[in-house]
């Protein structure tokens, strides 16, 4: 061993003990050795960079921000909302969840593709009356399976795809790993669904009290606009739509007159004004899925000329505000600002006055759909006090777009026509322009600090296989498997890269095992690439621990799970994928 690959192999050491102790964010760990390796001389200079501008990189940069577009246009909401009931089965619940999850990942980042359907999962089990901690680890395990199928499902798939481009010549195509991914997903999600989910243990507060989904409620008001779905419907009709979306009707004022408990079988009128108690996710879910409106026509005009791209503000009033013994319209919220009063929060509030003309109070939470432009001295000129909260206003009559723009660019990639990392950046760039993703918000959905634990661990990994040190583990493997089928040698990569996803990032994972896979089959004189794919497909399989996978980490305090109640469900469902992916692998991918 030579001086370069000993230091190497401490410098990983250092790497994954720090990863394992926790203490330190995985971004600063990781930028942190690649600092060390450069000043040492272990990376070489002009190489230090290099993983910044990596496909691999870019890649799961762009599938987030695509994945942020696809939510602000409602294509995951249009699909939610359609095949979600709280009245279904447990385990029925379970198993659609699952297939739903397992197709979304498969084409955005599971990362997204959980944080999507997790408040989805978490009020339905309210609504439901169940624990969410029955549902969510199921739903997580099958965003995690459904991103084996594709190449930008999870970042395993890209860095093998990107690996394999640099050692072999030639990346992976999108749909190269859905042989193997998708058996391993159908198989995982099938289990889940039938057995898994009643293995998790009954414990934990947290986990055993239905979790409110609504965040803080506010008497609201909604137009009804011609060609609202609910328009010449009875109040019957709005009253079941409010329920699905978790809203309670208040009321509604159609001219003057206030209907304080309309009767079922009122028809609706388009012009009506729907008095609604909401939590802004809720009251944005209830408008965008029956064509509501937050405010007359005249009154959304203005609130497009001050700067369109409006989103929800949720305002503590002080007792200093201007609003303070005054109304919204008579401060000129709607015409000096553009900002629309659409929600407002006081105890007991049951007056009859149009919200905009309510005279105000200290300590009165507004909900205010504000634009772009002047968003962020609202609360400034107000002298009001911002909270966290609010919800994204979706992109009405944008989602097939936003759908149709994505297919053509995953077709177009699948195809060979345009390299993916340029298909990807072409939908951004169409989100931008045609106004599904506001150009404020671009670079809002990335995280970073997977970027930078990214683009720092691939020069190191680079490094490792320049010195030599992934011949020395691929031997070292070889060694212990000498004599047994190919099968047998596939099963042993597989658990060792298994386990070591269980417990660190499997990002650094991948970029380890991936150079050893491919210098174990050189040295067996065989096809790297099933060798590849049994890497990609257990860097994925972290199911053990909450530390493994991001989306395990997620769902740990939501659904009040300890550390010790993952490897209940994960231990079986790891051997069954390793059971199901070695014979796919072996048809899939001849050595």
């Amino acid at each position: 061993m030579t001086t370069d690959q000993s230091l190497l192999f401490a410098l990983f050491a250092a790497v994954f003990g720090l990863l394992l102790w926790g203490r330190i964010r995985y971004d600063v760990v990781a930028f942190g050795a690649l600092i060390v390796g450069v000043v040492s001389g272990l990376v070489p200079k002009e190489d230090a960079f290099s993983g910044f501008g990596h496909p691999a990189t870019l890649i799961v940069a762009l599938v987030l921000i695509v994945s942020a577009g696809l939510v602000r246009a409602g294509a995951v909401a249009l699909i939610t909302r359609t095949l979600v009931d709280p009245g279904r089965a447990l385990q029925g619940h379970i198993a659609l969840m699952g297939g739903i999850a397992g197709v979304l990942s498969a084409f955005m980042n599971n990362v997204a593709a959980l944080a999507l359907l997790m408040p989805v999962d978490i009020e339905t089990a309210r609504k439901a009356g169940r624990a969410a901690r029955l549902t969510l680890m199921p739903l997580s395990f099958a965003t995690i399976l459904g991103g084996m199928a594709t190449l930008i499902g999870t970042p395993p798939n890209i860095i093998i795809s990107s690996i394999r481009e640099d050692s072999l010549g030639a990346p992976f195509a999108m749909f190269d790993f859905a042989p193997v991914g998708a058996a391993a997903a159908l198989a995982g999600i099938a289990f889940v669904a039938l057995v898994g989910w009643r293995l998790i243990p009954q414990g934990g507060e947290a986990g055993d009290r239905p979790r409110g989904g609504g965040g803080r409620g506010y008497l609201c008001e909604l137009v009804l606009p011609e060609g609202s779905a609910l328009d010449g419907q009875p109040v019957a009709a709005l009253r079941a739509a409010a329920r699905d979306a978790d809203v309670t009707v208040r009321g509604l004022r159609r001219g003057d007159t206030r209907h304080s408990d309309p009767a079922d079988d009122m028809p609706l009128a388009a012009g009506d004004v729907l008095l609604v108690e909401a939590a802004p996710a809720a009251l944005e879910e209830l408008r965008s899925a029956q064509g509501l409106a937050a405010a007359t026509p005249e009154r959304l005009a203005r609130l497009d000329a001050a700067g369109g791209d409006p989103a929800f503000l949720e305002l503590v009033l002080t007792p200093d505000s201007r609003l303070v013994g005054r109304s919204a319209q008579a401060v000129g919220l709607g015409w000096r600002r553009g900002a629309l009063l659409v929600g407002l929060a006081r105890e007991g509030r049951t007056g009859t006055a149009p919200l905009r003309a309510t005279p105000l109070r200290a300590g009165d939470v507004l909900l205010i759909l504000a634009p772009a432009s002047g968003r962020d001295d609202l609360a400034d000129w107000l002298d009001a006090l911002p909270l966290a909260g609010g919800a994204e206003v979706t992109r009405e009559g944008r989602t097939w777009l936003a759908i149709g723009l994505f297919a053509a660019a995953v077709l177009a990639a699948s195809l060979g026509l345009v390299y993916l990392p340029i298909a990807l950046g072409a939908v951004v760039v169409a989100y931008v322009l045609t106004g599904i993703l506001p150009l404020r918000d671009l670079y809002t959905p990335v995280e970073w600090p997977v970027i930078v634990l990214l683009g720092s661990m691939i020069p190191l990994g680079a490094a490792l296989e320049a010195s030599g040190g992934t011949d020395l583990l691929a031997g070292a493997l070889i060694g212990l498997t000498e004599g047994l089928p190919a099968w047998a040698i596939l099963a042993v990569l597989m658990a060792v890269t298994m386990t070591l996803s269980d417990v660190l990032n499997n990002t650094a994972t991948t970029i380890v095992a991936a150079p050893v896979a491919i210098s174990m089959a050189e040295r067996l004189g065989v096809n790297p690439d099933p060798f590849l794919m049994a890497v990609a497909v257990a860097a994925s399989a972290a199911f053990l621990t909450p530390i493994g996978h991001k989306n395990n980490t997620l769902i740990l305090g939501p659904g009040g799970y300890a550390f010790g109640d993952y490897w209940r469900m994960g231990l079986p469902l790891e051997a069954l994928i390793l059971v199901v992916s070695i014979p796919v692998l072996l048809v899939a991918w001849p050595l």
